[in-house]
């Protein structure tokens, strides 16, 4: 795949950057250097490894998957500027 400045473009406007005319030609160059490393992992043979979560084996620790309420909802409101019944009052934003 190869990054041209108009893709640089694109990929400054969805990113919401603003990028210099000055600096697409520089910029494309990094990204197809980097595009370039990344297509150089497809050539690893990773047949028959193993995925793994960790450098050493390790198990999770699990807890039981219960359901509640927290029990501390008037809490979490005491700091809202508006709430009633333990509930959130916001604005109505939708007419």
């Amino acid at each position: 795949m190869s990054v041209d400045t108009d893709t640089v473009k694109r990929i400054g406007h969805l990113a919401r950057i603003k990028v210099d005319e000055q600096d697409l030609a520089s910029l494309a160059d990094e990204l197809n250097t980097i595009l370039g490393f990344v297509e150089q992992l497809n050539e690893v043979d990773v047949e028959g490894v193993v995925p793994m979560t960790s450098v050493i084996p390790m198990t999770q620790p699990l807890r039981p998957d219960v359901v509640n309420d927290g029990g501390y909802a008037s809490k979490i409101v005491t700091n809202a500027p508006l709430s009633e019944d333990n509930f959130f009052m916001v604005p109505k934003v939708v007419e």
